[in-house]
């Protein structure tokens, strides 16, 4: 049992590495769902990792070498 368990940890650890979500669709997601919770002045920036500054991630796409950076009020 104990093996199983540790099993499906590992699987479910990796599973991030292998999603290589498009960025623009992950960022439509995205948007989608600030619109559905009524959040309406925002920005949604697609930016490479180490041109990430400002902001407050939400989304990493491209294998992870993209993160999707929110700021409020913009």
């Amino acid at each position: 049992m104990k093996i199983v368990l540790m099993t499906l940890a590992l699987l479910m650890m990796g599973t991030p590495a292998f999603a290589k979500k498009d960025c623009n669709e992950l960022k439509a997601e995205i948007d989608a769902k600030l619109k559905a919770k009524g959040v309406k002045v925002y920005t949604l920036e697609i930016v490479p990792n180490e041109a990430v500054k400002d902001g407050k991630i939400v989304g990493s796409c491209d294998g992870g070498t993209k993160k999707i950076v929110y700021t409020r009020g913009k």
